[in-house]
Formats: C-alpha cells, sequence, structure tokens
C-alpha cells in the first residue's frame, strides 16, 4: 500500500510548497508612484489595506506575491499620496456657506446686489438674505463700503454679508434695527463704524455678534444637510482630515453623532471656541477621540484680520491711522492659557498682527516654560517681527499657516503694512527652521478649499496666473516635499494624530489619494488645475471622478 500511495504523497508535498500562502486582505493598490510621506520621505510602488488600515507598503511584485484581495487597483502608474489634511479649517463654516449667496470674486458693490437679487428670487422665503466673500479690496474702489445700496434694493429684507476673511461684515438699516444697533453702541474687541454720525453698515469683528445674535438659527435637519454638503466637498478634492477653527458644543456633537450613526465620514480635528462656558464644560471631561472625531484644543481668537485693519500691530497701518485691536484683552488671554496649560488641552490661538503674535508667544512661554510636547499653536501667524521668531523654537510652538493667504493678500499687504515689515509677513520658511515643521492648511471658506491651492502657492508663491513672475516674497517659499508634508504628516503631527494618519505606512488608517498628474513634478503652472481621481477613506472609495 505504501509503495502505491507513496507518488501521489510526493506529488501533493511538491504541489504545497510551490504553492504560496498568500494573505487574504481588502484591497490591493499596485503600479502606482507611493508617495508615503514617512520620515525618509520614501516612495514605493503598492500597499495592501485590511480592515481600514494599511498592511504593508512596497513593490508591486512583493505586494502582489504576499497578498490576494477581491479589490485590487492597477494605478497605471499614477500618483498616490496620504490623503489631503486641512490643519486649519472651518468644516462647519463651509457648510453654511454652501446654503447662502456667494460673493466670492466680486468685482464691484453693484455685482453683489445683483447676486444678491438673484439669490432672493432663488429663495423667496427665506427670512433674512446673508451672504458670504464679499472682498472691497477687489474693487476699484477699495473703501469699505455703505449700507445705501443695501437699503434701496432692500428696505424690508435684513442683510447679513460677511467679508471673506470673517472678521467684517456689511449689513443693511433693516438689519440693524433688529440688532438694536446704534451710533452709541460699543462692543469691546469690535467696531460700530459711523458715517456721519450714524452706522454705516460696516461691523468689525466682535460687532458681527450684534447681529449674529438676532439671525434665524438652522433646525438640526438643516444642520445635517449642510455638513453633508460640506463633506462632498471637500472628499472632491482630496481631503480625507478636516478642522474646525473654533465651535461649540451643539455642532460638536452633532458631528459625533453622525460619526456614530454613519451619516458623515471624513474625519474632523475640532477646536472648542474658549469661553468660560465650553473651559468649565470640556476641562474636567478632558480630550476626547474617536477615530473620525478628535476634541482636544482650544480655539482663541488674539486679534482680527489684516484686510479689514483689526490685526494688532506693533506700530500703526502704513494706510491708516490706527494699529489694529485685540479681540481678547490680555487678562483674558492670560486667564484662558492659564486655565488650558494645567489640563491636556491643546491652546491654538489666532494671531495675524506682530502685536498679537507677540502677546501670545510671551504668554505661552510663560506657562509653557521652555522645551515641550505641548504642541500649542499659533493659527496664522502671519506678521512676526524677526525678534519674535526665535520663541516659536524656545517654546516649541507650531506654526500653522495659510500659504494661499499670501497669494491673496500681497496685492495690497504692503499698502498695509509697508515696504519693511511687509517683509515680515507670511515668512513660511523662516517659520518652518524653528522647530522642523509647518502644518499647512486653508482656512476655509474664506479661503477656497483646494489643498493643491495651498500646495502651488507654498512652493510658487504666485496666483492662478502665476502672477508676479518669479513669485511673491519667494524666499520664503517652501520645497515640494515640504508643502506635501505640511498637509499630510506635518499637519496630523499639529493634531496629535501623526501616530494614526498623514502617510501610507502600516498600522496607519488607509487614507489615500490618486492624483492625475504627480505634483512633485509637473510644472508649477499645472499645480492648480491637477485633479482628484479617486478619495479613499479607511480602505473605502469615497470619490472617483467620472470619465
Amino acid at each position: 500500500m505504501y509503495n502505491i500511495l507513496r507518488p501521489l504523497l510526493i506529488i501533493f508535498i511538491a504541489g504545497t510548497i510551490g504553492c504560496k500562502n498568500r494573505t487574504k486582505v481588502d484591497l490591493i493598490v499596485h503600479n502606482a508612484v507611493v508617495y508615503t510621506t514617512d520620515s525618509a520621505f520614501t516612495i514605493q510602488e503598492a500597499f495592501a489595506v485590511k480592515d481600514g488600515r494599511f498592511v504593508e507598503v512596497g513593490t508591486s511584485a512583493d505586494i502582489l506575491d504576499h497578498y490576494e484581495s477581491d479589490s485590487t487597483l492597477d494605478a497605471g502608474g499614477k500618483a498616490i499620496y496620504p490623503g489631503f489634511y486641512d490643519p486649519h479649517s472651518h468644516f462647519v463654516g463651509l457648510g453654511q456657506m454652501l446654503n447662502m449667496a456667494d460673493l466670492v470674486g466680486t468685482t464691484s458693490y453693484q455685482e453683489i446686489i445683483e447676486k444678491l437679487k438673484d439669490f432672493r428670487q432663488e429663495h423667496p422665503d427665506r427670512t433674512w438674505l446673508i451672504g458670504r466673500g464679499w472682498d472691497q479690496n477687489d474693487w476699484d474702489n477699495k473703501q469699505f463700503p455703505d449700507k445705501a445700496l443695501l437699503d434701496a434694493a432692500f428696505p424690508d429684507v435684513p442683510v447679513f454679508l460677511t467679508r471673506i476673511d470673517g472678521h467684517a461684515a456689511l449689513v443693511n438699516t433693516r438689519a440693524l434695527q433688529l440688532a438694536r444697533i446704534s451710533a452709541g453702541s460699543k462692543v469691546e474687541g469690535g467696531l460700530v463704524e459711523l458715517k456721519n454720525g450714524e452706522p454705516s453698515g460696516i461691523l468689525v469683528d466682535n460687532a458681527m455678534g450684534l447681529v449674529r445674535m438676532v439671525l434665524p438659527r438652522p433646525t438640526e435637519e438643516e444642520k445635517i444637510a449642510m455638513l453633508q454638503q460640506a463633506e462632498k466637498a471637500c472628499l472632491t478634492v482630496g481631503l480625507t482630515s478636516v478642522s474646525d477653527a473654533g465651535i461649540d458644543r451643539p455642532d460638536i456633537e452633532l458631528i459625533d453623532k453622525m460619526h456614530k450613526n454613519g451619516s458623515l465620514q471624513i474625519r474632523d480635528y475640532a477646536m472648542i471656541s474658549v469661553n468660560p462656558t465650553n473651559l468649565d464644560y470640556y476641562l474636567p471631561k478632558g480630550p476626547y477621540q474617536t477615530d473620525r472625531l478628535t476634541v482636544r484644543s482650544f480655539k482663541i481668537y488674539a486679534d482680527g484680520a489684516l484686510g479689514s485693519r483689526g490685526a494688532c500691530l506693533l506700530k500703526p497701518y502704513a494706510d491708516a491711522p490706527t494699529s489694529g485691536f485685540l479681540l481678547t484683552s490680555p487678562k483674558e488671554l492670560e486667564d484662558f492659557i492659564s486655565r488650558i496649560a494645567t489640563s491636556d488641552f491643546q491652546a491654538n490661538t489666532h494671531c495675524i498682527g506682530d502685536s498679537a503674535n507677540r502677546l501670545a508667544l510671551n504668554l505661552y512661554g510663560k506657562y509653557l516654560k521652555g522645551a515641550n510636547d505641548r504642541r500649542w499653536r499659533i493659527e496664522h501667524a502671519q506678521v512676526v517681527d524677526t525678534s519674535d521668531v526665535p520663541k516659536f523654537a524656545a517654546f516649541n510652538v507650531i506654526p500653522s499657516v495659510q500659504p494661499t493667504h499670501a497669494t491673496s493678500d500681497m496685492y495690497w499687504a504692503d499698502e498695509r503694512l509697508g515696504d519693511k515689515r511687509v517683509k515680515t509677513a507670511y515668512a513660511f520658511k523662516d517659520l518652518l527652521k524653528q522647530n522642523g515643521l509647518i502644518a499647512l492648511g486653508s482656512d476655509f471658506p474664506v479661503e477656497d478649499i483646494n489643498p493643491l491651492y495651498g500646495f502651488q502657492a507654498a512652493v510658487a508663491r504666485t496666483d492662478a496666473k502665476g502672477y508676479p513672475p518669479g513669485g511673491f516674497q519667494k524666499e520664503n517659499a517652501l520645497t515640494r516635499q515640504e508643502a506635501l508634508r505640511g498637509m499630510t504628516i506635518w499637519a496630523a503631527f499639529a493634531n496629535f494624530e501623526e501616530k494614526s494618519r498623514g502617510s501610507i505606512e502600516p498600522n496607519k488608517l488607509a487614507d489615500f489619494v490618486m492624483l492625475e498628474k504627480d505634483i512633485m513634478k509637473v510644472p508649477e503652472s499645472e499645480l492648480r488645475a491637477t485633479r482628484v481621481l479617486r478619495t479613499v477613506l479607511g480602505g473605502l472609495t469615497v470619490f472617483v471622478r467620472s470619465k
């Protein structure tokens, strides 16, 4: 019997030896140019995904040899990057903006009126006309407008129009009446602009809150629809992780609820709007984290914006007899920062002007006391005196900047700051050198949501038309590798998430994006037009561009 079975046994053993046991995974991607953004900036060809995480990254031959899957993607030589991460954005704000009159790119006050009339026809049942995105710096007349044209066109309908930077608003008389704003209205950290002794219709920074208190509140169903619209827009441009730079408990809890019931997929880093009520509620609870939502930081506002002259400067503006102002008093700032310092939460302070940056950095230094891993951030770090730049290194403070702010503001920034002081603005390379990293966001919807616009602005320092030739203050341009890190792994590090996302490495969440062109190689002139072909979140495709 043994002699009969022996040949069959040999055949069986030989067959077993010749057959490789490949591991079953959920997804295999191969034949790609994979920019991992790992510590060595390794470029690979393929990877395997299981249970929403990368299992192995390597050559196409190795991955196909060791793994098998019912879902295999041949990338056709296209470039793949970690899912793009916007570390400073306003996700809830984007959802709101998508449901109001879009005034971005308007070139005159009259064009705004026409857009509002069209919007009114499309939404006749709305009790308020709400819009966002105007910028008087894009008009022939670059002075702030007044309410006259709004009053003539909409005498009975209240109108609230937020400036592009979110730090000023134009309203009509009906809105002023409903908010009970008069020539005598005073707001700390804000301004009710007067003209001929009466409110002109311009409200700056905290003064906008007087009208916001009487605006209609969306229902939960409306908010859900807004967030889903915002998510769709973000996934289309390759964003898999976003942030909410300053929201309150109801929005945080709604996002968490939507994550848990599966109606929202995109990952969100929520910064809690700092105020005594939120500090009292969240500090005792400590940081909160799921695989979709992180709540471990407070957003603080030190000053306003440069475009509306609300940024707080060390010396007066070059084009106006003001130095701007703080939105939060030095005492309040220190109260907030001192409380956060005793917790595990992160402090993220909005600072545009060099005076605000100095104040925040000095307060950070007082409580951080030298080297640390608290990862406190300065949001925007837009105008920083050269004597204050080293404080980022001394206190391990992360600069969180928005490259498209530089290319949006460059047309008039020297008018606000003067030829000498403007050289201390948008100094991304100088800031990067302090700790060896920089977080690159967009501040959407202040700027466009497309992260490739920020990538192009960071490396080329030009606008969509390639202006100015040679780039704006090109000495502070970033390399392409630095820019990619800034919107992936460094963004994740700035949010304490570098161990779970931000690069294509084993055990990290399988978030990635495929582009039609390789942004590490194409000419600078082609960067902004490069389109996303596929966005994948946790190993699941959430966007595919139709051919």
